[in-house]
């Protein structure tokens, strides 16, 4: 990859990083409130290291030395920059099952959004799709048959993959449907016995589960561990800020989470296309990834003045 390529990535990436975890910013923040200001500042230094080095870092390294554990520990981390031979063979027999796997997840997670979530309608459609709320699991089971049916002509794991993608999300699901009810229990006092310690504990859980999002995300991008971390580390590093600082204003912005969705279901097709080997040129991820986002963003500054005059 050259120097460009390599800034797009990142851009993509922490772009991605910062709009996927606004929901994850913005229960941290309602926490927070509840907190004192020696638990605040210990998770906002110390959370922030756990957050990028471990979640972020660990997180994709171990995917990949899973998926391909003939690479080994330290293979997997620079499989993407390594010119062997065996490396480069190992790596594209296991890349489909993980291409297939995190496009699956993706895929789930943007229907999800779209037929079963709250949400400013941002598009033409989003309010029909909503009213059909029944319909989500229909349509995410048949689009699961129809990927594993393919998938399984080619090679049996990568049915495999496409089922564990769409397991992997209904778990985190799950988990993140709790924390919606944690959080409204610490806002409402309900949980006032909980700790300060206790508190980071459970924030740097939901932190966990939420970062699920960008980091599978991050594979549409690219298999390379350390870019990975240093862009959606970039985007946890500004989460946290937008946390401390500005969450007010940013939940005013309100179609941010439509472009971040839109943003999924690009990547999350690209991954599955790419796992049936259709070449896409590295450069179309983070293209799309800033044109949703930055579209979504203009929207929702606009509606922003409008509502101010």
């Amino acid at each position: 990859m050259d120097i460009f390529s390599i800034l797009l990535v990142v851009i993509g990436l922490s772009l991605f990083e910062i709009v996927s975890s606004i929901d994850n910013a913005v229960i941290n923040a309602q926490v927070l409130s509840t907190m004192g200001e020696r638990a605040k500042r210990w998770f906002l230094i110390w959370g922030i290291l756990f957050a990028v080095f471990i979640i972020r870092g660990l997180l994709p390294w171990l995917i990949v030395w899973l998926s391909t554990p003939s690479l080994g520990p330290l293979g997997a981390l620079t499989a993407s920059f390594s010119s062997d031979p065996k490396v480069i063979e190992a790596f594209e027999q296991s890349a489909p099952i993980l291409l297939i796997g995190g496009g699956t997840f993706l895929v789930f997670l943007f229907f999800n959004w779209l037929f079963l979530e709250n949400k400013a309608y941002g598009l033409i459609g989003e309010k029909f799709a909503h009213k059909q709320g029944v319909w989500f699991y229909a349509v995410v089971s048949i689009l699961l048959a129809i990927i594993v049916w393919f998938s399984m002509k080619i090679n049996p794991l990568m049915g495999f993959g496409a089922v564990i993608g769409s397991t992997a999300f209904f778990i985190t699901h799950g988990f993140k449907q709790n924390a919606e009810r944690q959080e409204a229990e610490l806002i409402k006092g309900e949980s006032s016995n909980l700790s300060d310690i206790s508190k980071i504990l459970y924030l740097e859980a939901i932190d966990a589960t939420f970062s699920i999002d960008g980091v599978l995300g991050a594979f549409a991008f690219t298999f390379s561990i350390p870019l990975i971390l240093i862009g959606n580390g970039i985007g946890a590093f500004v989460v946290r800020e937008l946390t401390l600082t500005n969450i007010e204003r940013v939940k005013k912005y309100i179609y941010l989470k439509n472009g971040a969705m839109y943003s999924v279901l690009v990547l999350g097709t690209i991954m599955i296309l790419e796992s049936f080997g259709l070449p896409i040129p590295e450069w179309l991820a983070p293209i799309i990834t800033i044109f949703l986002i930055g579209y979504f963003f203009l929207k929702s500054r606009s509606n922003l003045s409008n509502n101010t005059n």
